[in-house]
C-alpha cells in the first residue's frame, strides 16, 4: 500500500488480495477481530482436498498463476489457480470451467451503486467438468506400499481399453503437501530431496528394458522369417562368436523359441539378431537395422506413447544413422548384439514396457494408455479409443504368449503363479553400472486379459527377486479383489524390505 512500485495495480477503490489460503483456524481468529480492520473481508473459495495419501504423481496439483501463465492465456488474472502437474495440468481447461462476469456501477469513492444496465452483460459462471479416472485406488495404494524403501515404478493397464489402473512412482510424497500456504516451501524441500520424489519415474524414467524386451525380438524375427517357432539355437552359457561372449545362466541347449522365452536365454536372441542384421535379403546392415527399428516403433518404443500426463519421455531406439555416426559406418550385428536382450543403447519407460504387455495380451494391438476414463459431457480424444496395430501378425503373438505362460509354469517367473488364474510373464534383469535392476512384465488371465503390469525396481537384482512377486501381488489384488492371507504376509515382507542406495534418508 505504501510503495506503489511493489504493487502497481493497487488502487484504494478496487478489491485487492491481501493474503491467500488461510486455514480454518486462521479464518476463525481473524473473523473475531474483523471489526478492527475496516475494508477487509474474507472471500471464500474452493481448494483441493485429497482423500488418500496416494497417486500424487498422477493427480498433480494446482498453484497460483505465474506472470508467464497470465501472459500465455488471458483467461487468468493475478490470484487465479492453475494445474501444475499430472491430470491437473493435462485437463486444466476442462477442470477450470468458465468464469462468471458481473459489471457493477460505482461512484467516485468506489461504492457500489447497482448493476450496469440491470445486468445485461453479466455472465453466469460455469463449473469445471468432472473427470473419472481409471485408477483403482486400492491397487494404487498396494503398489505404493510394495515400493516403500525402494526406487522404481509399477504400471498396470487394462489391455482392452488402455486405461491405466495404477501408476506408482517411488519414492512418492503426500499430495496434501501441495495444498495451502506452505505449498511453495514443501515443493522446494521435495525438489531438493536427493531421492527425487517429484520425478514420475513411470513416464520420465528411461531404463534398459532388459529381458522383457526379448518378446519384441521374438515377434520381429518371426514376422521377418528369420526364425520359426521350431528354430533352435545353442547356448554355451551364452552367445559365443568370433571372440565375443554374452553370458547366460544354465539351462538346456539347444532349444526352440517357447522354452527360450521361458528360460530367458540370452544366446537365443543374440543369434536371432545376428542373423537378421546379416541377412542377405536386406542388402545392407543399414536396411536391416532400420527394418528392426520400424518394428520397435510399431510396438510403442522410441517415441512418447501420448499418455494424458505431462512430461512423458521417449526412451531410445537406435537406427542405422545412429550407428553410422558412432562407428563411422563400420559396424555389424556383433557390434550391436546387446540390444537384442534389452541392453546397450536401448532404453524405455516403465509405461512403454507395460504397454508392450498389453499389446501381447491383445495379440497385436494397443490403445494409447490414458489415466482419464471419462470427461463429463465430452467424448474422450480419439487417441485414447483407437486400436493401434503393430507390424506383427496375431499368430506370432500367440507363440510369444505360449512362451510367457511357460515362463510362469516352469521358467523364470514361477513365483508369479496365482491359483485359478493363468498368468503369463517375462522377467527382466537389466544390467546397470551398480547392482542390476529387477523387472517383470506380465498379464492375466492368458485368454481373457484384464490386466497387464510392469514392475521395475532399481538395483533390485534378479527379476525374480522383486519384479515377479510384486507383479503377482498386483495381479492377484486386481483380479480377486483382495490378497489371500499368504499373499498379504508376502506383501508385508516386501514392504519392509529396504534397498541401500547410498542416499541419505529424507
Amino acid at each position: 500500500i505504501k510503495d506503489r512500485r511493489s504493487n502497481p495495480g493497487y488502487s484504494p477503490y478496487t478489491h485487492q488480495v491481501f493474503m491467500t489460503q488461510l486455514s480454518a483456524e486462521e479464518c476463525g481468529v481473524f473473523q473475531e477481530k474483523l471489526f478492527k480492520f475496516p475494508g477487509f473481508y474474507i472471500q471464500r473459495r474452493t481448494i483441493r482436498q485429497y482423500n488418500y495419501n496416494a497417486a500424487a504423481h498422477v493427480l498433480g496439483d494446482i498453484a497460483e498463476v505465474s506472470k508467464g501463465d497470465i501472459e500465455a492465456d488471458d483467461y487468468y488474472v493475478r490470484g487465479d489457480f492453475i494445474g501444475k502437474q499430472g491430470v491437473e495440468r493435462s485437463y486444466e481447461k476442462q477442470l477450470r470451467g468458465e468464469k462468471g462476469v458481473e459489471i457493477l456501477l460505482r461512484d467516485a469513492r468506489g461504492r457500489i451503486q447497482g448493476r450496469y444496465m440491470d445486468g445485461k452483460y453479466d455472465k453466469t459462471p460455469v463449473p469445471g467438468k468432472n473427470l473419472k479416472l481409471g485408477i483403482d485406488i486400492e491397487l494404487q495404494m498396494l503398489g505404493e506400499r510394495l515400493l516403500e524403501g525402494k526406487i522404481g515404478s509399477i504400471v498396470a493397464i487394462e489391455p482392452s481399453t488402455g486405461e491405466i489402473l495404477c501408476m506408482v512412482s517411488a519414492p512418492t510424497f503426500d499430495p496434501r503437501l501441495m495444498v495451502g500456504r506452505q505449498r511453495g516451501k514443501n515443493h522446494l524441500e521435495l525438489a531438493r530431496d536427493s531421492w527425487k520424489p517429484l520425478l514420475n519415474r513411470s513416464i520420465m524414467g528411461q531404463f534398459p528394458p532388459g529381458s522383457t524386451f526379448k518378446t519384441t525380438q521374438a515377434l520381429t524375427f518371426l514376422q521377418e522369417g528369420i526364425i520359426t517357432p521350431q528354430t533352435a539355437y545353442s547356448c554355451y552359457h551364452g552367445f559365443v562368436y568370433a571372440g565375443l561372449r554374452v553370458g547366460c545362466h544354465s539351462h538346456g541347449s539347444p532349444l526352440p523359441l517357447v522354452p527360450a522365452i521361458a528360460t530367458s536365454c540370452n544366446g537365443y536372441f543374440c543369434w536371432g539378431l545376428f542373423h537378421m542384421i546379416g541377412a542377405k535379403k536386406y542388402g545392407s546392415v543399414q536396411t536391416a537395422m532400420n527394418t528392426w527399428r520400424d518394428y520397435m516403433v510399431s510396438m510403442g518404443f522410441g517415441y512418447p506413447l501420448g499418455v494424458d500426463l505431462p512430461g512423458e519421455k521417449r526412451g531410445m531406439i537406435p537406427n542405422a544413422a545412429y550407428y553410422d555416426k558412432n562407428y563411422r559406418g563400420s559396424w555389424n550385428g556383433l557390434t550391436i548384439i546387446s540390444i537384442s536382450i534389452g541392453q546397450g543403447e536401448v532404453t524405455a519407460t516403465p509405461l512403454q514396457i507395460a504397454n508392450l504387455g498389453a499389446t501381447i495380451a491383445n495379440r497385436g494391438y494397443y490403445i494409447t494408455p490414458h489415466v482419464v476414463k471419462e470427461v463429463e459431457d465430452e467424448p474422450l480424444d480419439t487417441l485414447y479409443t483407437t486400436k493401434r496395430y503393430t507390424k506383427v501378425s496375431r499368430e506370432h503373438y500367440q507363440t510369444v504368449v505360449e512362451g510367457m505362460r511357460s515362463a510362469v509354469l516352469g521358467g523364470t517367473c514361477r513365483n508369479a503363479n496365482i491359483p485359478g488364474i493363468e498368468v503369463c510373464g517375462k522377467t527382466g534383469t537389466a544390467q546397470n553400472r551398480g547392482k542390476d535392476h529387477s523387472a517383470f512384465m506380465g498379464f492375466a488371465p492368458m485368454n481373457d486379459p484384464k490386466i497387464a503390469v510392469v514392475v521395475y525396481v532399481e538395483n533390485g537384482g534378479w527379476g525374480a527377486t522383486y519384479g515377479v512377486p510384486i507383479g503377482a501381488l498386483i495381479m492377484e489384488k486386481y483380479l480377486k479383489g483382495e490378497l489371500s492371507p499368504e499373499s498379504e504376509a508376502k506383501a508385508a515382507e516386501i514392504q519392509n524390505r529396504r534397498i541401500d542406495y547410498g542416499i541419505h534418508e529424507r
